[in-house]
């Protein structure tokens, strides 16, 4: 630890949602060169005072300052000087020197998600710091075209038909951050040549663009890979100290973030045994446990038959929806799904975002149907035709469970989750 009262940290105007101090714990920690990593949330006419004063010794800066503290710096390195933008700052001799990590990061994260832009047309949606840093990275990469589209320019949302070409579109706003993650700015599955759909945001791990683009067969990046990888190279600022292991720190860091913030979510026909192993797997990691059926049973006070009975299966979808929303923004979690969860869309959209879905296919022939108002009304085998193809559209994992014990199939979803 440095023996000083001034710390390192993250300098924006609403820092909530930041996964930051416990990246930069982690990566100080690994390095065996640990440090003090704060949030300084200030407004934009506090930033003057704030930076020439002595409460911090290096910075990192998000939205929405990337551009705005440059003018209060002393001198720029050559990658944020041709950037045009800031997300790192530090002392050094009496100067306040402002880099731009993001560059390394995202280029990091680029390499690890295509071999080559070559022939390739990229679409980058806004013109903020981040997006300078994105168009930096794409050029160095030699795609054929690379078209920057925003509210106000040259290329607006308004032109969007204009760039149905695109091979890979990458999302630099705000849009689709929590809370407000409903939000997308373009369908994916309206690019019929797209291959890559990537995500600067991280929280949620799949914005409402990533999930449609994941559902639509498109390769899905999200934020958190860039977000650690700049954290390791402003790091290397801070602690004035490269880690030969720095790559394995990083996809640790990765792996450790996905792991902790995902929730395991089951689905598959009724009875199939996702309470059963939901509970297991709560128990094996130590997580919160939560069942739509049950959400609902309490909520209404009466069993899901009477439901059925009184009030209609659309009434009792209507309750799904309800509890899918109730659970959008929870993560850590592991959450059972009652059988007829997918046939809303909309449902998808709330559990998927910080979720690994697990599709448990079960043998028809081994499903239960007492207490379970549509399987004991309609053939199984016309209700299982039916979801199956909605259930494989919304899982990251299918598990077929002929065979096995549910202790046995907790544990391959746990291999899954961790390899995911």
């Amino acid at each position: 630890m440095r023996e000083n009262k001034r710390s390192f940290g993250l300098l924006g105007r609403k820092l909530g949602h930041s996964f930051s101090p416990q990246i930069h714990k982690a990566i100080g920690e690994a390095a065996g060169h640990p440090y003090d990593y704060v949030l300084f949330e200030k407004e934009p006419e506090e930033l003057d005072a704030f930076l020439r004063g002595d409460e911090w010794e290096g910075l990192n800066v998000t939205v929405p300052y990337k551009e705005a503290v440059i003018p209060f710096l002393d001198e720029l390195a050559q990658e944020a000087e041709e950037i045009g933008a800031v997300n790192t700052i530090i002392r050094h001799n009496g100067k306040i020197i402002g880099y731009n990590t993001d560059y390394f990061g995202f280029g990091r994260m680029l390499d690890n998600t295509c071999e080559s832009l070559d022939g390739r047309k990229v679409l980058i949606l806004g013109d903020g710091g981040a997006s300078k840093a994105v168009q930096a990275v794409v050029k160095s990469m030699s795609p054929e075209e690379t078209v920057v589209m925003c509210r106000k320019g040259p290329v607006t949302f308004g032109d969007v038909a204009e760039h149905r070409d695109a091979s890979m579109i990458i999302n630099t706003t705000p849009v689709g951050m929590y809370p407000k993650t409903g939000d997308s700015l373009v369908f994916p599955g309206s690019f019929p040549d797209l291959k890559w759909a990537v995500d600067l945001i991280y929280n949620p791990l799949r914005t409402n663009f990533l999930c449609q683009a994941q559902k639509c067969g498109i390769n899905a990046v999200n934020g958190l890979e860039m977000l650690v990888s700049q954290a390791m190279f402003a790091a290397m600022l801070f602690m004035q100290h490269v880690p030969d292991n720095r790559d394995e720190i990083v996809d640790r860091i990765v792996a450790d973030i996905r792991m902790e913030k995902q929730n395991i979510t089951l689905i598959g026909m009724p009875g199939a045994g996702k309470t059963t192993i939901g509970k297991i797997l709560a128990e094996k990691l130590d997580r919160p446990f939560f069942d739509t059926d049950a959400m609902i049973v309490e909520k209404e006070g009466r069993q899901i038959p009477d439901i059925f009975k009184d009030d209609g299966e659309e009434y009792f979808r209507d309750l799904e929806t309800w509890a899918a929303c109730e659970l959008e923004h929870n993560t850590g979690s592991v959450i059972s799904c009652g059988g007829g969860i997918i046939k809303k869309e909309e449902n998808y959209y709330f559990l998927a975002p910080n979720s690994f879905i697990v599709f448990l296919n079960r043998d028809i022939t081994q499903l239960p149907v007492d207490g379970r108002p549509l399987s004991i009304a309609n053939p199984l085998e016309r209700l299982y035709k039916d979801r199956l193809p909605l259930y494989r559209s919304w899982c990251d994992a299918e598990i077929l469970m002929d065979g096995k014990t549910p202790e046995e199939v907790a544990e391959e979803i746990l291999e899954l989750f961790s390899e995911y």
